[in-house]
């Protein structure tokens, strides 16, 4: 597990010039790498989160760091327990920008699906995925990592919008047939999202 002071032990470090260390200039004296390093307001945020993540994450989630030093990234594999995508293993890309938190996670979904809140493409509605909602549920600078979590596992049971879709095929097709609708999600996640 990622501590703050683990994290601040290794900026300061730099990897072999932190104070008092012998990296020196050509004229013996230190150079810019004997600075401390500063933690940027996003890496302190993260490291706090990502310690409550651990804890706090849906029974249907799975939280994937390709590498333990940069929190910025990471994989969500949603594995829903219930609804029409019962069965399937969908992944997310999570980028987490400079300017958290003032701006929202950057969310993609990689697995193929039938869902009138995530297009084809991978693209998510997700108001508070946005700056600026109609709806007024955007991003706030109080939302956590947690609540992109929940709110992308809620995407696969309560918070299942057919009235604003952003793949409005999909939308229209369960409203006209809900009995082809369900058979296209099946048939997908047979074909993409199988566990």
């Amino acid at each position: 597990m990622i501590t703050l002071a683990r994290k601040k032990k290794e900026s300061n470090s730099g990897g072999g010039g932190g104070n008092g260390g012998s990296a020196t200039g050509p004229n013996g004296a230190g150079t810019l790498s004997d600075a401390p390093k500063r933690i940027s307001i996003r890496e302190f945020l993260l490291v706090k989160e990502v310690q409550e993540l651990e804890q706090n994450l849906p029974t249907t989630c799975k939280v994937t760091f390709h590498d333990p030093n940069v929190l910025s990234e990471f994989t969500l594999v949603i594995t829903p327990s219930e609804g029409f995508w019962c069965g399937g293993r969908f992944k997310f890309s999570v980028l987490v920008p400079e300017e958290y938190n003032m701006a929202p996670p950057k969310v993609k979904c990689l697995t193929k699906l039938w869902h009138p809140n995530i297009s084809v493409d991978g693209d998510i509605c997700l108001s508070l995925l946005r700056l600026n909602s109609i709806d007024g549920l955007g991003w706030a600078p109080t939302r956590r990592l947690k609540d992109v979590i929940w709110g992308l596992n809620s995407l696969f049971t309560d918070l299942l919008n057919f009235d604003d879709p952003l793949n409005i095929e999909a939308a229209e097709q369960y409203s006209k047939d809900k009995e082809r609708f369900q058979a296209k999600v099946r048939e997908y996640v047979s074909a993409y999202a199988r566990r």
